[in-house]
Parts: C-alpha cells; structure tokens; sequence
C-alpha cells in the first residue's frame, strides 16, 4: 500500500526575485505539509516537493504523472499546492462559452500559461484506479473580480498582513465572471449531489479524487500573520488538526473542524470540499 505525496508552493513567481505577483506564506505552508504527511504516515523518500522557480507549469504536469503512475487500489494519493489562483474563461472551438474554469498559476504562468481544471481532469482520466485513496488539497483563490483585504487588526494578536492568493483575471475573464450566475443558470441544474451550500462539504458522484479547497469558489484565501510567521490560514487549519489526529479522522469531520477552526480566527473564508459521499464518510489518507 503506497503512500505518496506531490508537494507544490510558489512564493516567488517570474521574475525570478522582486517583480511578480509575490506571496510569503506558500513555502512554509509546503513544509508544514510536507511534516505533516510524514507524521500522518507517508515517508520522506515517497514526497516530492517543488518550490518557486522550479514550480513551473511543465514540472508540475511531470511530478503529477509521476504521483499517479502505477497506483493501485490501497494506495493514498496527495497532491497539494499552495499559490495563487484565478478563474478564466472556456471559450470553445466554436467561440461559444462552454464554462468558467478554475486555474492554478504556475511560477511561469506568465509565458506558459495556467493550469485549468480541465487539465487537471485530462491529467487524473484513467490514471486513479478504483479503490485508490487521491486527495487534492488547493490553497488558493479559486474566482474573484478582484483582490479583497482584511483589516482585522490583529485578532488576539495573530493576524496582519493580510494578502490574498488571486492573480486578477483577464479583463474578458472578468467579464464573464461577473455575469457567471446568469448565464450557469441557463444550462445547469440544480440537484441534491451538486447544489452549493453555505456550508462548505459537497457531494459530487463519478469524481475519482476528493477535492479540498482553501475558499469557495466566490471567494478568496487569504494568508497573514499566524504568530510571526506568514501562513495560509487554510493550510495553517488543515495541518493543524492532522498533526493532532496523526491523520485518523475522517473526511468529512475534517472539513468540519476546519470550518470551525477558520470562523474561530475570524477568516473570511469558508472552506470547500467536494467527492463522492462514500470517500468523504472514510478517514483521509485510506
């Protein structure tokens, strides 16, 4: 039964130094995550990490082949990533709008592009076999017409600094995502298993990882001062109640203690996560 893990933080986005769309907390998120793993039972050797420049679009599509070559059932999958996000807009062959997809940026997203969520499906298709154990963990703002700040004045003495992990659309992105509700409407409808909540746990069939999100998907995480260190407060959460647990909770009472522990701080955030209802009954990492 292997246990492997594919680690993602990007502080430093192109150029390489001063001049981009820079963050402070994403690398010591990745190494809280990585610790993490390691006390939840995944070993060292079995962890790959990638960081700043070397986080390139290309590198990130090589270590997530890597992480889903040869699984098998029993195996635990982890694929984490801790940047900034954007959404951007799925204009089809035909120029019709087939969607709004959400998007990691790579450290040269700049030159190379995003990474959509349809990627990331085109990457997972046939790869996770069944019985497999894959959770995908996004640190990041997943949609927004803009950057959102806190002032929350240091919340028992915690939190400054606050910044949020968006990189701002495309002005026909954001076009797009300011009519976003109208025009879903037009073509999804609403049922039990997909209909977003106020809470954060949805239930999507036929998905073949667990997906955990940082923020809904009309809002932004955000990272800040956490007892003189800058740290995502989602990731902060999430390693948090793993360490204490070493990992034996199960998925949805994570989310759960999450959520609460976010509202605790005082972050405007809500947590999301989504899979298939049986997996988020079973403990993560099983």
């Amino acid at each position: 039964m292997a246990k492997k893990a594919v680690i993602i933080g990007i502080n430093d986005y192109a150029p390489i130094g001063a001049g981009g769309p820079d963050l402070n907390g994403c690398i010591p998120d990745a190494r809280d995550m990585a610790n993490t793993l390691v006390i939840c039972g995944f070993s060292p050797s079995d962890i790959r990490i990638l960081t700043n420049q070397n986080a390139t679009k290309n590198n990130i599509i090589t270590y997530i082949k890597w992480l889903l070559t040869g699984c098998k059932s029993g195996d635990s999958l982890v694929l984490y990533y801790s940047g900034h996000g954007t959404r951007v807009a799925n204009i089809g062959t035909d120029l019709e709008l087939d969607g709004l997809d959400e998007a990691i940026c790579p450290h040269d997203y700049a030159t190379a592009g995003f990474l959509r969520d349809d990627d990331f499906k085109s990457l997972f298709k046939g790869k996770v076999k069944k019985g497999v154990s894959f959770d995908v963990i996004f640190d990041c703002c997943h949609s927004g017409t803009g950057t959102r700040k806190m002032n929350m004045g240091g919340i028992d003495g915690m939190f400054m600094n606050e910044t949020p992990r968006f990189i701002p659309p495309m002005l026909e992105d954001e076009f797009y995502f300011n009519f976003a509700k109208s025009i879903e409407s037009k073509s999804a409808e609403s049922t039990e298993e997909t209909k977003v909540t106020i809470k954060s746990l949805n239930k999507v069939p036929d998905m073949n990882h667990v997906l955990w999100a940082g923020c809904k998907d009309n809002q932004v995480s955000m990272e800040g001062d956490v007892s003189g260190i800058t740290r995502g407060y989602f990731t902060y959460n999430l390693c948090k109640i793993l360490r204490a647990t070493t990992g034996n909770i199960t998925r949805e009472l994570l989310d759960s203690q999450i959520a609460n522990s976010l509202s605790a701080m005082g972050a405007a955030q809500i947590n999301q996560t989504e899979g298939k209802s049986t997996k988020l009954k079973l403990k993560i990492f099983e």
